[in-house]
């Protein structure tokens, strides 16, 4: 089995440590400048994964937004931007969403062995379906993306996704941008969810960079030996 892509964690939370908020509404926890940044990091990535969940719930186009960025890529043989990947356990997904209309690069969904024929019927005709196991295994999933060529992931949450990377040790970068807000409701969701994770008060994560972004501010973690210090 080929070698598992580098994986970077991407992630934007409030002071208290959740993603959004207990409503529907979309909230903000980055600005411009970020956004920015985080085009930057996608653009020089092989894949971008997000969970089901947060296609359901955001309907993100997972696009690199700058042109030349995209030029960039397109003249060094790659697309305009990079593959896009989901997991799901019921793959219950709109056909429609952003995920899987918007751009020309390839869609991969990986899903539980269970879900494998529900989910053909459903995305065959939009992205490619892989069974993932049961339930879906993240190194199995990893390992099958280095096999396809993907040297370099970018994983954009949720929770549940962020969760499953970390508890099985499959992180080699984290990126936590802090908003300068707190959410004060525990019915929303938080960055992880309970797990046992390798960082822990016997064994700390290396913060590796802190940067200021205008009003909020980016802790970049070194969570493996195979950190690239860029």
């Amino acid at each position: 089995m080929a070698d598992r892509p580098y994986t970077l964690l991407s992630c934007g939370m409030s002071i208290d440590g959740y993603l959004g908020n207990a409503t529907e509404e979309r909230l903000e926890l980055s600005n411009d400048a970020d956004f920015d940044r985080v085009d930057d990091v996608r653009a020089d990535c092989d894949a971008i994964l997000v969970g089901a969940s947060t296609i359901r719930n955001d309907n993100p186009r997972l696009l690199v937004r700058s042109q030349a960025r995209r030029d960039k890529r397109v003249a060094r043989g790659l697309d305009p931007s990079p593959i896009k990947v989901t997991v799901t356990g019921r793959a219950e997904l709109d056909p429609c969403a952003d995920f899987f209309t918007a751009g020309e690069s390839e869609k991969l969904v990986y899903c539980a062995s269970a879900t494998v024929a529900d989910a053909c019927a459903r995305l065959g005709q939009v992205a490619t379906v892989i069974d993932g196991g049961e339930p879906v295994d993240m190194r199995r999933l990893s390992e099958d993306l280095g096999a396809r060529g993907v040297q370099r992931l970018m994983v954009e949450g949720g929770g549940t996704v962020h969760t499953q990377f970390l508890t099985d040790d499959l992180a080699d970068e984290l990126h936590l941008v802090v908003a300068p807000f707190f959410v004060g409701d525990s019915r929303a969701r938080r960055f992880v969810d309970d797990g046992r994770f390798p960082w822990n008060p016997d064994r700390r994560a290396t913060l590796a960079g802190v940067r200021q972004i205008g009003d909020v501010v980016l802790l970049r973690y070194a969570l493996s030996s195979r950190f690239c210090a860029d």
